[in-house]
């Protein structure tokens, strides 16, 4: 797969994880499974915010909508590890649902992207392009 990013898109997620550290950021990535447009930062509502994330519930319902509406599609997701590794976590792993999505996770100045699949998490190469 030919993923392509965003320079944007990279430099919202770093700027995200940094502006929240040492809680985790959360949010949404815009596209679709080839190319992500855009990073949509959304409220970490999660009870321990510094070890875990849950995406707002209503900025996930928000993009559903204006997705069906002509919008752009939900790629996938990111959040942050503050204290840890650009890797899913224990915790992400029992969080995933093998719905093919794209998981961006941040940490130590990385970005790395991953594929929720049926078998487990899958790392992505991908190719930061335009603005």
């Amino acid at each position: 797969m030919d993923l392509k990013v965003t320079r944007g898109v990279i430099a919202t997620l770093l700027a995200e994880a940094a502006n929240a550290a040492p809680e985790e950021c959360c949010g949404l990535l815009l596209g679709s499974d080839e190319f992500v447009m855009e990073a949509r930062p959304a409220a970490n509502v999660a009870a321990d915010r510094s070890r875990n994330f849950e995406i707002d519930p209503a900025a996930l319902l928000a993009a559903h909508k204006e997705a069906r509406r002509g919008g752009p599609r939900i790629a996938g997701y990111y959040h942050s590890h503050p204290e840890g590794h650009p890797v899913p976590s224990a915790t992400d792993c029992e969080h995933a649902s093998g719905d093919a999505r794209l998981w961006a996770i941040i940490a130590g100045g990385e970005v790395a992207l991953w594929k929720d699949e049926i078998e487990g998490f899958e790392q992505l190469s991908y190719r930061v392009v335009g603005s």
